[in-house]
């Protein structure tokens, strides 16, 4: 029985939703790592990143080949990249968005403020 695609994409973006496993993905962006450059990278435990690089390896995002004790890590094809950057815009849009209504709610509170108080010079 095969999966409908909207339960593929949704285990897909589970498979994403870890925050070492995005910053990997973003370090690879920029080309093949070795894992010591990795860890230097990310400053976690060995065992943490070993963890998350074979979760992202199983689901082909990412492939490894080994030069001696050497294991390099790079992404499986640019689309996993353009996710990334698509990520980052939208996310961007989204912040720029919140920081501009909070923006806006700060001005109206201060005018606000402005009338409540009666203004300047006021007096009775």
């Amino acid at each position: 029985m095969q999966v409908p695609l909207y339960q593929a994409k949704a285990e897909f973006f589970r498979m994403l939703g870890h925050p070492v496993r995005i910053r990997v993905l973003e370090l690879l962006q920029d080309g093949p790592r070795p894992v010591r450059e990795l860890l230097n990278a990310m400053e976690i435990e060995p065992s943490s990143l070993s963890q998350q690089l074979a979760v992202l390896r199983r689901s082909g995002i990412v492939s490894a080949t080994r030069t001696g004790s050497t294991v390099v890590y790079e992404l499986a094809g640019g689309d996993v990249a353009e996710l990334l950057r698509a990520a980052r815009r939208i996310l961007t849009d989204l912040l720029t968005g919140q920081q501009d209504l909070l923006t806006e709610l700060k001005q109206s509170e201060g005018g606000a403020a402005v009338r409540a108080g009666g203004g300047t010079g006021g007096g009775a």
